[in-house]
């Protein structure tokens, strides 16, 4: 079998399952081989049923759609509708986060409470609450009920986009793309691009524009700001990350998903001594949590609970044979679990109304319930413990460093009364660090395990640009010692490994799950503010990516990145290449109508060269590309200088 990832531990397990006949998701990718020419071009389209319709992409005939609509219409409307879902997802994580802080507040008897006041002032200041003389719920109240607001508003503009520089703000504002109510703009998305409605890809993708910044300044910076509130904003831990966490003598339970509200309940309840006695009991020597994808993310950054995997190690954590329960939510999580989990004695076990699975057993769990139904989880996974068998756990394991959030940054970079980005801008202008670079997204098995993320991070850092990441991608690099302050010595360049061990960081920042891509806008939007690097997002030497994207939700990031100026560039392709006139908008156009554009480029080695070159580009803009010589300045010289 050909290797499928650069991560031993993964390739290990493929091999055991192929000799018991177990499928996994490679194999269900090798299965769709030769895939769909039309759709992985996005020449197809069923929004109505006078189709399925598809262009065809030699240019003889059908070039139209039954109703008419061109090729650039059909990949708008289909780019357009992956933004809506991506958003919608994100956003209905921060209706939950914001409907369990109005929870705490106005419950004090609730599992939940206020965690993190400075956070919660912070937040209140931005939506204009005033936040003296008053208690801790009463303020959170108010957030609360202010941010849900943004969800069904009509008119006006989302709360954190007064977050976003000036200058940014008046752009979008001249565009007309402002977003007013997130659910409004996804609902708007899903009628323009109804059969008979919005013909103009121009139109369309403003719009597409309108929706995503729904999503990065809105519904996901809610989700962010606001668990940052009820459990904690994330400062660096200590952790460890893959297969090998899982414990041969422990209750191993894994959590999957991405919405923290129940992930730290069940951090909580495993900890309680009653259960803790009762896995002795049962033969154990304890409970260990392990998370897997973005609700790893969380519970790693607030409380160091070790990671198992990203999204496509789901499967084959279970294949270890050593995990007694997986707990799962909201997204990326596989229904192949549950045939994957028939063949060990693990439980599945879903706990979303939104979320079920055929085969797994079913635990609701909402904000009222929490506790009391994750120390229930708790102790499903603990009677299971008997029924283990054999075990198979790989022993790759790496360490690393995490919780880099917007405030642990400012902090690390000058403390608690100097805090501030101006020593990350100093070092960009003075070129010890040519950029930043946010790598993110997901996991696909079209492509070797890890590789893009791994390589392409490698070849940036040695290039002095420092990596911030988030979500899967995180995960991947983690696994190959990217996280650890040590590695600036291995494989940064000589400015940036300076920088980092002047500091004592890694040269690659873990900030989060994919909902935190939104603390990255907050922390370009303030290198923008701090000056030296220009005015706007668009004027910093900065650039976005995702290697090995797969979801709805990173084509919703990738856009709110470029509508906030920022050059994005995703790799295994995009499902716009059936449109030359489409291509040229969003991989051209879009830079003078945003500022930042996209890009695609499968070849880890040339995405790397365009990051590179448009840093480059950036830093001659702003008149940084060269060092500038140092002059000793005599006494009459000094005299002449204006005060």
């Amino acid at each position: 079998m050909s290797k499928k990832s650069i991560d031993g531990s993964v390739n290990h397990l493929l091999e055991n399952n192929k000799q018991k006949s177990l499928e996994t998701v490679w194999d269900r990718s090798d299965q769709q081989k030769p895939r769909c020419g039309f759709g992985e071009r996005g020449l197809c389209c069923h929004n109505c049923y006078m189709g399925p319709c598809r262009i065809n992409p030699s240019g003889k005939k059908p070039q139209k759609g039954v109703c008419g609509a061109t090729a650039e219409v059909i990949v708008a409307r289909n780019f357009a509708r992956m933004i809506a879902g991506g958003a919608a997802a994100h956003s209905d994580h921060g209706r939950e986060v914001a409907k369990t802080l109005l929870l705490a507040a106005n419950n004090p008897d609730s599992s939940y409470s206020i965690k993190d006041v400075n956070k919660l002032n912070k937040v209140a200041k931005v939506l204009g609450i005033c936040f003296q003389d008053r208690s801790k719920e009463e303020i959170a109240a108010e957030v609360a009920e202010k941010v849900l607001e943004n969800f069904g508003k009509q008119d006006g503009e989302v709360s954190f986009i007064k977050m976003a520089p000036e200058t940014r703000q008046a752009r979008w504002g001249q565009l007309g793309i402002v977003p007013r109510g997130i659910d409004r703009e996804i609902v708007e998305m899903m009628h323009r691009t109804t059969m008979g409605v919005d013909h103009d890809h121009r139109n369309i993708m403003l719009h597409g524009a309108r929706t995503a910044l729904a999503d990065g300044w809105g519904g996901s910076m809610i989700a962010t700001e606001l668990q940052d509130i009820l459990f904690g904003t994330p400062s660096p831990l200590r952790g460890q990350v893959n297969l090998g966490v899982l414990s041969e003598t422990d209750v191993n339970i894994i959590v999957h998903g991405h919405e923290p509200i129940l992930s730290e309940m069940l951090v909580l309840a495993s900890q309680e001594q009653e259960l803790i006695d009762l896995a002795k009991s049962k033969g154990a020597t304890g409970i260990n949590l392990a998370g897997i994808c973005c609700t790893a993310n969380e519970i790693l950054l607030r409380h160091g609970v070790p990671i198992a995997g990203n999204i496509l190690q789901q499967e084959l954590a279970v294949s270890t044979g050593a995990v007694e329960a997986m707990v799962v939510d909201v997204q990326c999580i596989m229904p192949s679990l549950s045939e994957v989990c028939k063949c060990y004695h693990t439980q599945l076990i879903t706990t979303s109304t939104k979320a079920k699975i055929e085969g797994a057993k079913h635990l609701e769990f909402t904000e009222k319930n929490a506790l009391k139904n994750a120390k229930k989880i708790i102790k499903e996974a603990i009677l299971n413990f008997p029924n283990r068998g054999n075990v198979d756990i790989p022993k790759e394991k790496m360490d690393l460093i995490a919780g880099f959030s917007h405030e642990a940054i400012i902090y690390m970079l000058g403390g608690t009364f100097r805090g501030s980005y101006v020593p990350l801008n100093d070092n960009i202008i003075n070129g010890r660090i040519k950029g930043v670079a946010g790598v993110v997204g997901c996991c696909n098995p079209k492509v070797t395990h890890d590789q893009g993320h791994v390589s392409l991070v490698e070849e940036l850092i040695a290039n002095d640009i420092l990596v911030v990441q988030t979500g899967c991608s995180a995960i991947a690099c983690a696994k190959a010692g990217f996280l650890l302050p040590e590695s600036a010595d291995k494989y940064a360049g000589k400015g940036l490994a300076e920088v980092c061990n002047a500091v004592g960081m890694p040269p690659v920042l873990h900030s989060g799950s994919c909902v935190d891509n939104s603390r990255i806008l907050i922390a370009l939007s303030e290198m923008a503010k701090i000056g030296g690097l220009g005015k706007d997002i668009s004027d910093l030497p900065v650039a976005g990516a995702a290697p090995e994207w797969m979801s709805e939700k990173a084509i919703s990031i990738g856009q709110y990145f470029v509508a906030s100026g920022v050059f994005t560039v995703f790799g295994i392709g995009l499902p716009v290449q059936g449109s030359q006139v489409f291509c040229r908008h969003i991989f051209e156009e879009f830079e003078g109508l945003f500022g930042g554009m996209w890009a695609a480029e499968p070849d880890i080695k040339k995405m790397a060269g365009l990051i590179i070159n448009h840093i480059n580009k950036k830093r001659e803009k702003l008149g940084i590309s060269k060092a500038k010589e140092r002059v000793l300045y005599d006494m009459e010289m000094r005299r002449g200088l204006e005060v």
